[in-house]
């Protein structure tokens, strides 16, 4: 079998690119496997004595709970989370970072402009529910428009998507879950991939229109309308009204036209679900190294899932910008501590079955390979859960490792491209930002090819160069950003998966 894959001279673990069978010994010494182990999982180089860090990426993933002999299967039987290290030494790979900055020859698309320098790249009128009592409303409304053939002759209309939620009242007014749902509704409003919005409420709730338009100084309002249900008299009839709102909307958000535009307008969102032992060594690296090329060319790419780089967020710190990005992260990383903690929960708790058996055994060593999709270059700015995104280059938002809650405040930040990696598989896709997939290995690429549009895998079965799979990548990314349409919009992804992230008690 293939000599198992050693990722740092300091590792004591390796990586099992094929199924290794019960009695085999993979390293061809040390103990024989007691059992089947599958590829991706890890396997001891060394005996690691009880109470040893295990050792991945060059980084401590975990703890022995025992003796592990060498050749034995490294995973939850025998490894735990521990301690990871948290002598954050701020901005001291600064200049390697700033260095690492790739200079590229400038890029374009064919985008849309918008009012205020924003672009665009696809076109969608929102109908955006403000609380869940309006969510029917606008769900039926926008299917009535999508499947009555109206659009055909507007063909420069994506589609009406509805953005609805499960909440939007019985919330505190001053709390951090109000003020997730403002940015992201003002956000997918605004959005420089929304041609024209509606915002449908009821009437009586706590998330109002016009305290959203005072805190946002209505920037972009220009391009949204609304009503309610109790003022325009009931279910029926809103559908209605909806309905006759779109139509009227249509021939002017038709209009608009794409244009050549530098790709420095590009912001993406780096996302990545149903990780597997791959993760870490094929997609994610090879988007890490599509975002150092992004950022070359000026554009920005936006990492989150504050859960996933925990137990990695020390190599981000060091390559900060200055201290005022450095403290805003720090914050978080005690902020996400203290909020586990509080609801009975540990940061350890987010590997998932499939994570699991992908071959991750804990939170420390999945956050080494999710932090990888955010390349080598400084870290510009930490944004909070939705925030508009201002600052050029690599930056960090706020958010569960939940993707759907996840990639909507991306998208709220401004993201007008989704790239999302994913070893066990995703039937994932976002509105009204598209969403490129990749594939962590063959066999999932094989097995899913309507869901993934690139193939990761080859870095490690064929020794495709990790630059020339980042290019591959950056390549697609101008594609869609020009048009094409990716696997999960081919499918129709996309409508059920805008979930703003709810903080707080109901009342």
């Amino acid at each position: 079998m293939p000599e198992p894959i050693l990722l740092h001279p300091s590792d004591n673990v390796a990586i099992l690119t094929e199924r290794a069978g019960a009695g085999s010994k993979p390293l061809g010494e040390g103990v024989a496997l007691e059992k089947p182990v599958s590829s991706g999982h890890k396997i001891a180089r060394v005996a690691i004595p009880k109470g040893q860090a295990v050792l991945k990426f060059g980084q401590i993933i975990g703890y022995a709970t025992t003796d592990i002999p060498q050749g034995s299967h490294v995973h939850t039987q025998n490894c735990e989370i521990g301690a990871h290290d948290q002598d954050y030494q701020i901005g001291v790979d600064l200049g390697v970072a700033t260095a690492a900055i790739p200079k590229v020859a400038p890029a374009v698309f064919q985008g849309y402009r918008r009012a205020g320098g924003q672009v665009g790249t696809r076109n969608f009128i929102a109908v955006c529910a403000t609380v869940n009592c309006s969510a029917t409303v606008i769900r039926r409304a926008a299917d009535e428009i999508n499947s009555c053939g109206i659009l055909r002759d507007y063909p420069n209309v994506d589609g009406v998507v509805a953005f609805a939620h499960g909440t939007g009242c019985a919330m505190n007014t001053e709390g951090p879950g109000f003020s997730n749902l403002q940015r992201v509704l003002w956000g997918h409003a605004t959005h420089p991939n929304v041609g024209a919005a509606i915002f449908v409420g009821l009437g009586c709730e706590v998330m109002q229109i016009a305290r959203m338009k005072q805190v946002f100084d209505a920037a972009g309002s220009d391009r949204f309308h609304g009503l309610t249900i109790q003022d325009t008299g009931g279910t029926t009839k809103t559908v209605a009204a909806i309905v006759a709102m779109v139509k009227e909307l249509l021939p002017e958000v038709n209009k608009v036209r794409r244009e050549e535009v530098p790709a420095s307008a590009l912001k993406v969102a780096l996302q990545c679900g149903g990780s597997d032992g791959f993760s870490g060594i094929t997609a994610n690296p090879a988007l890490g190294a599509a975002s150092d090329l992004l950022v070359g060319l000026g554009g920005t790419a936006i990492l989150a899932e504050t859960p996933e780089i925990y137990g990695a967020e020390q190599l981000l710190l060091r390559r900060a910008a200055d201290g005022e990005v450095a403290d805003k992260l720090i914050e978080r990383i005690r902020w996400w501590e203290e909020y586990t903690a509080m609801n009975g929960g540990s940061m350890d708790n987010n590997p998932s079955p499939g994570n699991k058996a992908g071959g991750l055994t804990t939170i420390l060593e999945k956050s080494l390979g999710a932090a990888a999709k955010g390349g080598t270059t400084p870290l510009t700015d930490v944004l909070a859960y939705g925030e508009k995104s201002n600052r050029p280059g690599f930056v960090f938002m706020d958010s569960p490792g939940y993707d759907p809650a996840s990639v909507t405040g991306q998208i709220a930040s401004g993201a007008q491209i989704v790239v999302f990696t994913t070893g066990r598989g995703s039937a994932f896709g976002s509105k009204p930002a598209p969403t490129i997939k990749l594939a962590t290995n063959d066999a999932l690429y094989a097995s899913m090819t309507d869901d993934m549009d690139i193939n990761c895998g080859d870095i490690v079965s064929a020794g495709v160069p990790m630059a020339q799979k980042g290019q591959v990548i950056l390549d697609m990314i101008l594609r869609v950003a020009s048009g094409e349409k990716t696997k999960s919009e081919a499918l129709g992804l996309g409508d059920n998966e805008f979930v703003p992230w709810q903080i707080g008690c109901v009342m």
